[in-house]
């Protein structure tokens, strides 16, 4: 599970002890006070940079460790293209050719909108919107569409056997008509989301045949060992349901050819033999597309605990799949930080603290809390599912019974908190939102340190907390497509009904319940509007954790109403929601809990069904129209992503003698250096 924070006017920065993220923010930005967060800004959009303190630092072989696992990731960045629509690689390589070798003007109007449409496509890995999964809207007419290929060089253009008209007349309703794969995942409600959906995960069946097939296939694995359908596409083929498996020799076999060379490599110069026997099932895994290969690289990944170097590799998250199945790919490259660490591992070394004294249904409680392993991390490097948009807090393996037996790791992307930080916290929407100025300023002085807390609390005690019944299927398969918000609110939860116990002082990991309440302040705050200037009028929420953050948000204002706990106020025609009684918020907030516990451990889809689409996708359009018109004055980009670093290794003939870490500034830039050196796949035409 991935954890995404969007509350906007802090995002957590990187801290230590019980100090706050104002110090911790000047902590990860300490190697060069010069250093430029802000590379670009088009759009919705603000492209960030970030650094990776202490890499020099690092041993010789940790860095050699780290190039070879980045590359590893790096070699698959076509296949999330791929995943998420047939046709992104051919209109991706289309832009790269007009990028290289377009003769035109490139002062004029129509020109600057393709950059801007082509930054778009590169930061959402493909033609649809990033986050709320809508086609892009190109900006420019069909006729300078034509005017840019006839001016580009034919040789650049990914015509494969077609003449530059042809490529033209393709293109032109995937990229220009509005109701062509219009939606990228469609989780409405009463209607086949496969079909509805763009996502290149199945094809010529209905969500009822996938369905169908699915339950017959889970009655080989009674157990539900296997995390069935993860990594294949499923479509027909000669009127039969089959699935194309992603593997060596198989679907996206040219790739995962290139990722399992870097794997090799990285098994010479892994750390421990148990690391080394992670990436060997890792390579198995691609090598053969056998689930239990994955199963025990989750397992010998989950008890690697002493490596400085570590790396989340292959089909991961189900977000994308409307079925909540299929994982797509992507690569997180990371370093332990030694000493931001002790935070989070205060809060693991707990964790059967927090289980015993959740508010959730002793029935529904682990009696043994094992294996969870907790770190700060300095990213250094991602792709795919997780770039150039990073989670901030990663807590893997999804599979249940994984995480029961064997126990779950956790991580708080430091660096990334910082960068965020460096930037949120300079912006001026604490004080156009916040309901009173005592408000804004517990968010300004507690608000970095307390959303720290809550990342590291959503991914250690939140994910790893809770059981499914004896004889209950997993949640993909009970709740569906609700098992995706209803996951990410359960962690949600647990994180928001510890945020104000003592215990967090008595550890040492909060000062003062101020930092508790400063969280509830910008949780509501977000879950209520902020979260809003993502969304367009007219809209309702698609994403998993924008749903999330409304759910929780709207139920506890509505179950609160009688006492007040929450109050909606308007002050010069402009609304805000006060918190009256923190302690009775707290206590909502644990009765949720409870009760979205209840769902995931029974499976009651009815039940979560009607959660989720009562209080978690409807959009008040009237407040939504509010949250823009307050955001326009204040020019902020509503959503934030990455340049990667590069680990660029110096060499003496073919050996690998060290590993510099270089910054790039340029979006584009980098992303047809990508181009250049990592694609992989063919185009479908």
């Amino acid at each position: 599970m991935e954890f995404q924070i969007i509350i906007l006017g802090v995002i957590s920065g990187m801290c230590c002890g019980a100090g706050t993220g104002q110090a911790a923010e000047s902590k990860a930005h300490a190697e060069d006070e010069s250093f430029k967060v802000v590379a670009d800004q088009f759009a919705d959009i603000q492209v960030l940079r970030y650094q990776a303190p202490g890499f020099d630092q690092l041993t010789q072989q940790q860095k050699k460790l780290a190039y070879f696992l980045t590359e590893a990731g790096l070699a698959g960045r076509d296949i999330f293209y791929d995943q998420k629509y047939r046709h992104n690689l051919l209109v991706r390589k289309t832009i790269e050719g007009i990028l290289r070798s377009y003769k035109g003007n490139k002062q004029g109007e129509d020109y600057q909108k393709f950059l801007v449409y082509a930054k778009r496509v590169f930061f959402g890995n493909g033609i649809h919107h990033h986050y709320s999964n809508i086609k892009l809207d190109p900006g420019f007419s069909v006729s300078f569409f034509r005017e840019l290929l006839s001016n580009s060089e034919s040789s650049k253009l990914p015509l494969e056997g077609k003449s530059v008209d042809e490529l033209a007349r393709f293109l032109e309703p995937i990229l220009f008509d509005p109701k062509v794969d219009a939606k990228l995942v469609d989780l409405s409600k009463d209607i086949d989301n496969v079909q509805a959906s763009a996502v290149n995960f199945y094809e010529g069946v209905t969500q009822s045949e996938a369905e169908k097939y699915y339950a017959a296939l889970s009655k080989s694995d009674p157990e539900h060992r296997l995390s069935l359908g993860l990594n294949s596409k499923v479509l027909k083929k000669d009127d039969k349901v089959v699935e194309q498996t992603w593997k060596i020799g198989g679907m996206y076999g040219p790739a995962l050819e290139k990722v399992a060379g870097w794997l090799r490599k990285a098994i010479e110069v892994a750390e421990n033999d148990t690391q080394k026997q992670h990436l060997a099932e890792l390579i198995r895994y691609y090598e053969t597309g056998d689930l239990e290969a994955f199963n025990q690289h989750c397992i010998k990944w989950v008890g690697e605990t002493s490596a400085r170097i570590d790396v989340v590799n292959g089909f991961i998250e189900v977000y994308q799949d409307p079925m909540q199945k299929k994982g797509s790919f992507e690569s997180v490259v990371s370093m332990k930080d030694m000493e931001a660490t002790k935070r989070i591992a205060a809060i693991s070394r707990e964790a059967q603290w927090f289980e015993d004294h959740s508010p959730i249904a002793d029935a529904h409680k682990k009696k043994d809390v094992v294996g969870i392993s907790a770190k700060v991390i300095a990213v250094l490097g991602e792709i795919g599912d997780s770039a150039p948009v990073t989670p901030v807090g990663i807590n893997l393996p999804n599979a249940d019974w994984i995480r029961e037996k064997y126990g779950s790791k956790s991580v708080m992307a430091g660096n990334i908190m910082a960068a965020y930080n460096y930037v949120k916290a300079r912006s001026p929407a604490i004080e156009e939102f916040a309901a009173t100025p005592e408000i804004a300023a517990r968010i300004k002085n507690h608000g970095a340190l307390a959303s720290d807390l809550h990342v590291d609390m959503h991914e250690v005690i939140g994910h790893a907390s809770g059981k499914i019944n004896p004889g209950v299927a997993t949640p993909d398969k009970t709740l569906k497509s609700y098992a995706g918000t209803l996951e990410e609110a359960r962690a949600d939860l647990v994180a928001l009904f510890f945020a104000m116990d003592p215990k967090l002082v008595a550890i040492g990991v909060m000062p003062s319940p101020e930092v508790g309440k400063a969280e509830y302040d910008s949780y509501i705050m977000g879950g209520l509007m902020t979260q809003l200037y993502r969304v367009k009028p007219g809209e309702n929420l698609e994403e998993a954790h924008m749903r999330n953050r409304q759910l929780v948000s709207a139920w506890v204002f509505e179950h609160g109403k009688q006492d007040y706990v929450i109050e909606r106020v308007t002050r010069d025609g402009k609304t805000y929601f006060k918190i009256n009684d923190y302690d009775k918020l707290r206590g909502l907030f644990g009765q949720l809990l409870r009760e979205i516990q209840r769902l995931k451990s029974e499976g009651d889809h009815e039940a979560a069904k009607s959660l989720v689409e009562t209080y978690g996708v409807t959009v008040d359009q009237p407040l939504l129209a509010e949250v823009h018109k307050r955001y326009e004055p204040l020019k902020i980009a509503p959503y934030q992503g990455f340049i990667q670093p590069r680990l660029v290794p110096v060499k003496n003939g073919d050996e690998i003698m060290d590993v510099k870490i270089e910054y790039p500034e340029e979006f584009i830039g980098q992303m047809l250096e990508y181009a250049d050196k990592y694609s992989f796949l063919p185009v479908r035409n």
